[in-house]
């Protein structure tokens, strides 16, 4: 068979043996890793254009963190169809299916990463216009977006080879194509920024191309390693040809998780929009707030890719009780973890506040810190509804959570928002609840998808 050269790599990390627990961490804590070096690289950028840049630069930075969050998930439809098919044929002892679905899944993305660069580069500048941004930082993020397109295609390989691996049991992968690539994007992008040694000082120009050196080193490390073949997956030219019946079945997985992405994605964009109309002030709380709050991010993410690859290599292998077990560790881990962040969000917001702010921005201080305890009574439902989130995709079971994001975000979060600081005049603090009450009508909502358990008997 084609891959019996590596059965050592290829074993399923979800039916090798140990306790639900440990094969459980394993998955979890190269993701946690690769999540933290996100949140820290976009920590150093901020870092840097905020202390040899103008407030210009960092007022295009803030609006990248978000546009960032939406290239690095443009290809989700391919990405969620392939890990919930590697999965279910991985549990299945079907390799030679799983490596098929991977080049089908690279040959996907391909098409799509080239047709979004094209239209990307030709629309730019209205593109950037939706944003909303002032004259000048429109014109920023139109460069530094002008310089990052290209290595687009890149960027795909990285997310896809993720997802498939992701899928075989593979988390070391994706957290090793993120060292290398922060590593680049850090040295580069400060190098070029300042003109260290003999390189010439680029400015905002020398953090773009920084964050587009490290995409494409990232993005030669995993297809390298995919080209020599990891986790029982390898990219073969015999086998990037389409196949119709295949693309057709990762589509039909992929395309609801894709419009999920766009959908809280194209929400949370609006939503952004609704707190920047309150004012600087709460604008600057919102942002602060919002980057202390990604940390808590972190462990429900590791657990949510965990739950993924088990919910769906277990069904593979038509171990349904193994499957709930499994999904039920991992939100007890989850969150567990994301309660204790929501008690340190709680208790000491102000310093968690202050650590992030300049002396005398009492007012601003007292904001984030009122924004930060309204969160950390969502935390824990938001650490169940990641983690369930993940286990339904993997089993392939992705309309329903297309279906809780649509009603959760249009039906509760953008109306309350508006309905609470614009008619009660809550202020930010008002959207902050109307987001709390969204996490837990979609948390009430996948939970309740989930003791169904209809999830368990989507086929693929």
């Amino acid at each position: 068979m084609l891959l019996r050269r590596q059965a050592d790599d290829s074993e399923s990390p979800a039916l090798t043996g140990g306790s639900t627990l440990r094969v459980m961490l394993r998955l979890a804590a190269p993701t946690l890793g690769e999540q933290l070096l996100m949140v820290l690289v976009l920590i150093s950028d901020t870092a840097l254009t905020g202390r040899r840049l103008s407030p210009l630069h960092l007022a295009a930075m803030s609006q990248m963190a978000y546009v960032m969050w939406l290239l690095t998930n443009l290809f989700a439809a391919v990405d969620s169809g392939a890990t919930a098919l590697i999965a279910r044929f991985v549990g299945a002892g079907d390799r030679e299916t799983a490596c098929r679905v991977a080049n089908q899944a690279f040959l996907l993305g391909v098409g799509l990463a080239v047709c979004v660069t094209s239209f990307g580069l030709l629309f730019l500048d209205p593109l950037v216009d939706l944003m909303g941004l002032p004259a000048e930082p429109a014109a920023l993020a139109t460069r530094y977006l002008r310089i990052l397109l290209p290595v687009l295609p890149l960027m795909m390989v990285m997310s896809a080879g993720n997802a498939c691996l992701r899928g075989a049991g593979d988390t070391v992968s994706g957290f090793v194509a993120m060292i290398a690539m922060n590593l680049v994007n850090v040295l580069a992008s400060w190098s070029l920024a300042c003109g260290w040694g003999p390189l010439p000082e680029l400015g905002w120009d020398g953090v773009a191309i920084g964050t587009a050196a490290g995409y494409s080193v990232g993005g030669l490390t995993m297809g390298a390693r995919l080209v020599r073949g990891r986790a029982g997956l390898k990219l073969h030219w015999r086998m990037l040809r389409p196949d119709v019946d295949l693309a057709r079945r990762l589509l039909r997985v992929g395309v609801p998780a894709g419009a999920d992405v766009m959908t809280i994605i194209g929400c949370q964009f609006w939503f952004k929009r609704i707190v920047n109309q309150l004012g600087s002030l709460a604008a600057a709380a919102h942002g602060v707030a919002i980057n202390i709050e990604s940390l808590a991010y972190l462990p429900g993410t590791a657990f949510q890719v965990a739950a993924t690859t088990l919910s769906g290599q277990h069904l593979g292998a038509k171990n349904h009780r193994q499957a709930t077990h499994s999904v039920l560790v991992a939100c007890a881990a989850g969150g567990g973890l994301m309660s204790s962040v929501a008690l340190l969000f709680f208790f000491a917001a102000e310093p968690l506040a202050w650590l992030f702010l300049a002396p005398g921005e009492e007012a601003l201080a007292a904001q984030t810190a009122a924004l930060l305890r309204i969160v950390a009574m969502a935390l824990p439902a938001l650490a169940v509804h990641m983690v369930l989130t993940g286990a339904l995709r993997g089993a392939g079971d992705t309309r329903w959570p297309l279906g809780f994001s649509l009603i959760g975000m249009l039906a509760v979060r953008i109306p309350l928002a508006y309905w609470l600081t614009q008619t009660l005049d809550w202020g930010v603090a008002g959207a902050w609840y109307a987001m709390a009450a969204d996490i837990y009508v979609r948390c009430i909502l996948v939970v309740s998808r989930f003791l169904h358990g209809g999830w368990k008997q989507v086929e693929v």
